[in-house]
């Protein structure tokens, strides 16, 4: 179970409430909140407290429902070769029978495809070089001394006194200076914001004319070549984009049968909405 820290409070937080909580006259006892709390991550011990009621109140209005239905499972076993408790077995197969969702059509995908093209481009690709002059964040003399070190070798660079190449084994403290400073192709996500931004800004074939600062240091970049992104066509995104929706229309059926749920029964000692559940997060 998830333990609960507060920077003041080094064990598990145990929050103590005087309020009964009941769900059409069932009792949830403190002893179960309190066990229910530590799997609940939050800023106070009484957020702790009331998140741990309200999962709790979900799943007693849920077990309730599904024994008034009649509804029982077996419990399956995941892919990690775990099992699903039995409470957890009877939930899933009530909302299999009592929330139902369209199955999104292809004219359906289609619409979102078109309103959301932007979404499903591949990115570019850059086959590029860098050379690292290392500067910890906070030490201001250190970046200075990383700077002037990074100008000096750039300026030698373009000068053509010097290949980048070389002064990447010579001067580079990334593990890419045994093989020149290259880093191969890398594409959006794979290096800091600073160094994306620049890269996105160069030329084939250039060197980047000015260091690039970012939280490791200053980096000289070459740019060799670059792979323009292309427009994925519908039929590859068709599929991605109906589990999509129907999974976002399941959360908001979801939502609106424990509403329903919640709306008809007696629930005291703790707040709830259909939307604070667990289940749809």
């Amino acid at each position: 179970m998830t333990e609960i820290i507060s920077p003041r409070m080094p064990r598990p937080v145990r929050a103590a409430r005087t309020e009964e909580v009941s769900v059409n006259g069932v009792l949830i006892s403190r002893a179960e909140i309190a066990r229910e709390i530590q799997n609940h991550e939050a800023r106070t011990p009484a957020e702790a407290w009331h998140a741990a009621a309200r999962a709790l109140v979900v799943r007693e209005l849920l077990l309730a429902e599904a024994a008034r239905l009649g509804i029982a499972a077996e419990p399956a076993r995941h892919g990690d070769g775990s099992r699903e408790t039995d409470e957890e077995a009877t939930i899933r197969a009530l909302l299999a029978q009592e929330v139902k969702v369209p199955t999104a059509d292809t004219a359906t995908c289609r619409r979102h495809f078109e309103r959301n093209r932007a979404s499903f481009r591949s990115g570019d690709l850059y086959e590029v070089a860098h050379i690292l002059l290392p500067a910890a964040p906070d030490d201001m003399a250190g970046r200075a001394a990383a700077r002037a070190q990074a100008e000096a070798i750039l300026a030698d660079i373009l000068a053509g006194r010097a290949a980048f190449a070389d002064m990447a084994r010579a001067h580079s403290a990334c593990p890419s200076r045994e093989v020149g400073g290259s880093l191969g192709q890398i594409g959006r996500g794979q290096t800091v914001a600073e160094f994306e931004a620049a890269l996105a800004q160069m030329v084939p074939g250039a060197v980047h004319p000015a260091p690039v600062e970012s939280r490791y240091g200053f980096h000289l970049v070459v740019l060799a070549h670059r792979i323009e992104g292309r427009d994925l066509p519908f039929e590859m995104a068709e599929a991605a984009i109906a589990g999509h929706l129907e999974l976002t229309a399941w959360h908001v059926a979801t939502r609106q049968y424990l509403s329903l749920l919640i709306g008809r029964a007696d629930i005291r000692g703790v707040t709830l909405e259909g939307a604070a559940s667990p289940l749809v997060q």
